[in-house]
């Protein structure tokens, strides 16, 4: 298991295979070496290593593989479209115990912990309206408005009930929020216009970083408390984004007030949305940036429920977005 000092001397590595000519990856002297051609281009700390990230075809050896496994770093392989194909990482298989803690947690339990997620998500959504100076979501005051959703889902008496509150609360938030620039609706992977095509993009990393971190702890990320079993959905990965997605919505209008984003990256075709493979790259690298700013409070987050779940006392901490 990794612990905190050696998790905050860690990186996410982003590697666009697709602009590197012959790209290959190669182990040598504890770092990893990005070739082009056979000529070394950068090298990697395997010791500096969370996750790698490798958009398009390139070649890796098995040794390194084995060595990156073995650091307690995962490596994903994503499509032009950043869609994960395909990956691979290190994490606590025989950790039974924490296993059988996640499958033996009661309802009662898993509704309380649930109960606190969404109210983790509430208090961010909040903190972004108040860091943009907005006042009011609907009629309401943002204060009222906390204040009236608090209660309710402290007050819901079943996991679906909890998910109408905060389903409510993402409608409201969302249109609140990114009122601040030019907003439609969110639609998750319906490519409807360019961000919705960006907070998929944002989202996923993010996911895909969290599930890195819950891996090596030893957790079944299939099992779930406020996201139940679903096959082939990992399920706990997606509870554990939930207090965590203010960092890409953040992320997205910072993009739009410093002129980051540009409607020419953008293309459109039969009523989708896509994002030109060429102007790709320059988007994943501000998302990154931005998730490993946070990444200490992600893992003090996964650490405390990690201590919950195994010796069942105390609580998983507020996250708030600063």
């Amino acid at each position: 298991m990794i612990q905190t000092p050696d998790f905050k001397e860690r990186q996410i590595f982003f590697i666009d295979a697709v602009k590197i000519p012959d790209c290959g990856l190669s182990l040598r002297n504890e770092n990893i070496f990005i070739k082009t051609e056979g000529k070394t281009k950068n090298k990697i700390p395997i010791s500096k290593l969370i996750a790698i990230f490798i958009i398009g075809d390139m070649t890796i050896t098995s040794k390194l593989l084995q060595k990156i496994s073995r650091s307690g770093a995962s490596l994903y392989f994503l499509k032009r479209n950043f869609e994960t194909y395909a990956s691979m990482g290190s994490y606590a298989e025989g950790n039974y115990l924490l296993r059988q803690k996640q499958y033996k947690l009661s309802q009662g339990k898993s509704l309380e912990m649930s109960k606190n997620i969404v109210l983790n998500k509430l208090k961010n959504s909040i903190a972004l309206l108040r860091g943009a100076k907005i006042k009011n979501i609907g009629p309401k005051t943002r204060i009222k408005y906390k204040k009236v959703m608090m209660d309710k889902i402290k007050n819901t008496s079943g996991i679906a009930s909890l998910r109408g509150v905060e389903g409510t609360i993402s409608k409201d938030y969302f249109g609140a929020y990114f009122a601040q620039i030019n907003w439609y609706r969110r639609i998750p992977r319906g490519k409807i216009d360019e961000n919705n095509i960006l907070l998929d993009m944002g989202y996923n990393f993010l996911f895909h970083f969290i599930d890195s971190i819950l891996r090596v702890y030893g957790f079944d990320t299939y099992k779930g408390i406020y996201h139940q079993l679903f096959f082939q959905r990992k399920s706990l990965a997606c509870d554990m984004v939930e207090p965590f997605r203010c960092i890409i919505d953040k992320t997205l209008v910072k993009m739009h007030t410093l002129k980051q984003f540009d409607k020419r990256d953008f293309s459109q075709s039969k009523g989708q949305y896509y994002l030109s493979y060429k102007h790709s790259g320059k988007y994943a690298q501000i998302f990154l940036k931005e998730i490993l700013r946070y990444k200490m409070d992600i893992y003090n987050y996964i650490r405390d429920y990690y201590y919950l779940i195994l010796n069942d006392e105390g609580e998983v901490k507020d996250f708030t977005i600063r």
